[in-house]
């Protein structure tokens, strides 16, 4: 089944919901043919003792199995995110890097993680340049494959740092399911189907930038790309994680893993070292948090893209949104152009904040919102609202994956990896059945600008998860995948429930705007308006009234443009979580 298909089907299930036993009549529909009504939509999940919402039903399935054993919320997460990386190699994988946010029952305590990683110590800016500039042209940027674009390996170090700080079931047993599944095969999922068609056909435009592709080819793509229903195996990461359940994170970064990278990059002619992974570490950071009308949202400091969610929430709460129908242009109008402000000032300051000098005190305060709230015309789009902007690739590709796990003593784990564009460089070193990250291709080449590569350096990021407080109370643990689309879609998924009332699950299936370009993509020279897609759904009016307000609307049947979002909630009264899924993607929630 096409991914096309697959979403059709999903869409005609919303249209036949059954209430009271019988068929309910069809709900209003947008310009697309999608339910406008935020109430056709499924049920929450439900669950006392433990909970998982991730992109794949049996890694759901895995998470629970790992709380009933005794696990934590973190070695659930971590099973969930070895199992993925076999299931969902187009959205994570061991080759790239994590970030998480931890809160932790017992020292009431709420732990930002990032463990990303760095560029190659052994090569300089003006060498990327130059080697950039022979493959891709003058000004073209970093490749997007090939050896280029990779720096260290970041997710295996987050395991282990979660496992030390959180776990309680040895890693042998947490990544036991994740190595059977690999050894013996698991049907491949419809949308994962397409993701790996839409990959190769990628890899094969893109072949002559990747210095080595028979060994990704062999491992995912041997007969083609798998179809959905189709049993998969990938022994070489059985045996990776089995190295791993044995030796510990020193397999990853000091042992077998590094050396047999440093080997490959030797004889592929690409600069990631052994002394790389060795200097390698996660690093525990403070979550940024801001007030919106009486909730504490929280997401992790830069080098990620995670405050721009809060600079948008900042200046959305000085209007009153719930003056207008969810759905309404004005509502959509606020949001965009407080997007776009927010985006403004990332192109600006975002970078590894050991590198640049970054004003968060400034970005997160509610002087920052008063002041660019005033910028934004009631009436119409702005024209121009940051002339000489610099440049900064923001975008990016849905191609992540995002999950948070809750256990029975409260602790509830938000956590988002990825390999960056699809499956990542296109480089999978000998034997070890996984690909490495193509992250690097986000460092700017002009040497003036924040996020300008260095040796050594954090490249912006775009994968955030977020986190929920309320009265001092964990609330809510909750993510949304997707390049450029993840601030803005934590956004609107708040206000969806915040000020428009709607439930956990209804607030993600709602639909959605992505708005790219402008500026902060395209620097002082390109459309500061950018584009604006919707998703069918959004009303027909509303569709007409931002045109009409200037917005440059393209409307978008395809919900890989919208991410993809998981969520729990925790009752502060009860302690029951409730959780929900993506219904544009194959995952589902799983509670005991």
């Amino acid at each position: 089944m096409t991914l096309k298909s697959g979403k059709k089907l999903i869409l005609s299930a919303l249209l036949c919901t059954v209430a009271g036993g019988a068929l309910a009549q069809e709900p209003m529909l947008g310009a697309g043919g999608r339910p406008i009504d935020a109430n056709w939509s499924r049920s929450p999940v439900y669950a006392e003792h433990g909970i998982a919402a991730t992109a794949h039903p049996l890694a759901s399935q895995i998470a629970v199995d790992i709380l009933k054993k005794g696990g934590s919320a973190a070695d659930a997460a971590i099973a969930v995110n070895a199992a993925l990386g076999l299931m969902e190699p187009t959205g994570c994988g061991l080759g790239g890097d994590l970030f998480a946010i931890v809160w932790d029952p017992k020292t009431e305590k709420l732990y930002g993680l990032n463990a990303s990683g760095r560029a190659p110590m052994g090569r300089s800016l003006e060498e990327t340049k130059a080697k950039s500039a022979a493959i891709m042209g003058e000004g073209k940027g970093i490749p997007p494959f090939g050896h280029l674009p990779v720096s260290v390996p970041g997710a295996a170090s987050g395991w282990f740092a979660l496992h030390e700080k959180f776990g309680k079931l040895p890693m042998r047993t947490i990544l036991e399911p994740a190595i059977g599944y690999a050894e013996n095969g698991f049907p491949v999922s419809p949308v994962i189907a397409e993701y790996l068609r839409m990959n190769l056909a990628r890899f094969d435009e893109y072949e002559t930038l990747i210095d080595e592709f028979d060994n990704a080819r062999a491992i995912w793509f041997a007969d083609g790309p798998p179809q959905a229903g189709e049993i998969f195996k990938n022994p070489d990461l059985a045996e990776t994680y089995k190295l791993l359940a044995k030796k510990g994170r020193k397999a990853f970064y000091e042992g077998e893993i590094a050396e047999t990278i440093d080997a490959y990059m030797k004889r592929i002619g690409g600069d990631l070292r052994y002394e790389d992974f060795a200097a390698h570490e996660a690093e525990w950071v403070e979550p940024g948090c801001v007030d919106y009308k009486g909730y504490d949202v929280c997401e992790l400091p830069p080098n990620g893209q995670g405050f721009a969610a809060l600079q948008m929430l900042n200046i959305l709460k000085n209007v009153d949104l719930t003056q207008w129908p969810r759905a309404s242009a004005e509502v959509f109008h606020y949001m965009v152009e407080a997007k776009r402000l927010a985006f403004e000032d990332l192109a600006k300051f975002y970078a590894d904040p050991e590198f640049a000098a970054i004003p968060l005190d400034w970005l997160l305060s509610d002087d920052y919102g008063r002041e660019r709230f005033a910028l934004i015309d009631p009436e119409k789009a702005m024209t121009d609202p940051a002339p000489g902007t610099p440049p900064a690739t923001i975008d990016g590709e849905g191609d992540t994956t995002y999950f948070t796990v809750a256990d029975k003593d409260g602790m509830m784990v938000s956590l988002i990896q990825s390999n960056y564009r699809g499956m990542g460089s296109g480089l999978s070193p000998d034997g070890l059945g996984f690909m490495l990250q193509d992250r690097g291709e986000l460092f700017s080449l002009d040497p003036d600008h924040p996020n300008a590569y260095a040796p050594g350096k954090r490249p912006f990021h775009t994968i955030i998860p977020a986190f929920v407080m309320k009265d001092g109370e964990p609330y809510m643990s909750f993510g949304l995948m997707g390049g450029g689309m993840q601030p803005q879609g934590h956004v609107q998924v708040l206000v969806n429930m915040i000020d428009h009332g709607m439930n956990l699950q209804e607030a993600g299936d709602a639909a959605r705007f992505h708005h790219s370009g402008g500026r902060a993509s395209a620097g002082p020279d390109g459309d500061p308006l950018g584009q604006l897609d919707l998703e069918p759904g959004v009303p027909a009016e509303t569709v007409s009234t931002l045109k009409a307000m200037g917005h440059k609307v393209n409307m978008v049947d395809n919900g890989l443009v919208f991410g993809g979002y998981q969520a729990i909630a925790r009752d502060p009264e009860t302690g029951v979580y409730s959780g929900a899924t993506e219904m544009r993607k194959d995952g589902t929630v799983a509670g005991y």
